[in-house]
């Protein structure tokens, strides 16, 4: 089969032929058809720090994916040949103490699909059966594919209620985005997203921003007033990872508000914690999807809304046969644009 591989510890890809995987006891084996590209495959093409001491190469990476089951090993009894399925990339152990209370997403022995075993930038991926998530027909193959990061975006909008809250959202990259679309659809008042750029910011007001914010240009606490908002906002969702999003989020929140931070930051972050402590703040972490609820929230949610359905579709800025995945990366680096997605059936 046809597989982006990285064959050692060092910056790049290749596309090559490697063996096809086969379906173990409980597995299925998944003709990959599209494939999103991730933050986290910007990284291991780039062998940064970060992948260096995370990554055993040789790998086949890529954990965002939509495909068709074709083969399944044995013990498998609720998947079957022809399904249409995406896949959650956090492979649990299923035995510590969190898997065993029902909480698999806090699982401390999380194996990700594309990072520490093979994944699915290729024509063929196998995952247990239980990390498969059978879609609809509904779903697009270039939907299915980013089915992973919409669980990142669904997971943090919905960790604090947020119906007649007003929300601030950090950061306006496609799980940003998302996150807007989502908290517009369970009925947020008003929503204020920042980034720097105007790209973005545009499509933002598509996602139902009340108000887009060039943060190079723009306090927030000047939009804030420019809305009317007495006091600060309720909710606060910190996508960007940047060092100065969290404390000017921060910043303007109401006393008692809630952070869901989804963003990773690269460098150590200066918070003013007496504000967090008088304020009575809460800031919650969080990573990756709750397994299995955020699955069945976010199919739920786009099954239930033509709005939302296309809202989270028009993420998807572009498709590219996987052959082309020299310009995907790119577009996906140059941090402009939406989601970046690979088509499998065009090599």
């Amino acid at each position: 089969m046809k597989a982006l591989y990285k064959s050692g510890a060092q910056p790049g890809f290749e596309l090559v032929d490697r063996p096809e995987p086969e379906p173990g006891p409980g597995e299925v084996k998944i003709k990959v058809m599209t494939t999103g590209i991730c933050g986290t495959d910007l990284h291991i093409q780039s062998w940064d720090s970060w992948a260096q001491s995370t990554i055993n190469a040789p790998l086949i990476p890529g954990h965002e994916f939509y495909g068709e089951v074709v083969e399944t090993g044995d013990g498998v009894h609720n998947t079957k040949v022809g399904d249409r399925v995406s896949g959650e990339g956090h492979i649990v152990c299923g035995m510590c103490r969190n898997c065993r209370a029902g909480r698999r997403q806090l699982c401390i022995h999380t194996v990700s699909v594309g990072v520490q075993r093979d994944g699915a930038f290729a024509e063929y991926v196998v995952i247990p059966e239980t990390n498969a998530w059978i879609q609809d027909e509904r779903i697009t193959p270039a939907l299915g594919a980013i089915f992973d990061p919409l669980g990142n975006a669904v997971h943090t909008a919905l960790k604090f209620p947020v119906t007649g809250e007003d929300v601030l959202i950090t950061g306006a990259g496609p799980i940003g985005l998302m996150a807007a679309a989502v908290v517009r659809h369970v009925g947020a008042r008003f929503i204020v997203i920042t980034d720097v750029s105007e790209p973005r910011l545009e499509l933002a007001q598509s996602m139902g921003v009340d108000l887009p914010i060039n943060v190079a240009r723009t306090k927030i606490r000047d939009a804030q007033q420019s809305m009317g908002m007495a006091e600060g906002f309720d909710i606060g969702l910190e996508m960007s990872g940047h060092p100065t999003a969290l404390p000017e989020m921060i910043a303007n929140m109401n006393h008692g508000g809630r952070i869901a931070m989804l963003g990773l930051p690269a460098s150590s972050i200066d918070i003013d914690w007496a504000t967090v402590v008088t304020h009575m703040l809460t800031l919650q972490g969080i990573y990756g999807r709750e397994m299995y609820e955020t699955w069945y929230a976010m199919s739920a949610m786009l099954q239930s809304s033509d709005w939302l359905h296309d809202a989270i579709s028009s993420v998807i800025t572009d498709q590219l046969p996987a052959g082309d995945w020299e310009k995907g990366f790119e577009a996906a680096r140059n941090g402009v644009g939406g989601k970046v997605v690979l088509d499998w059936t065009q090599l």
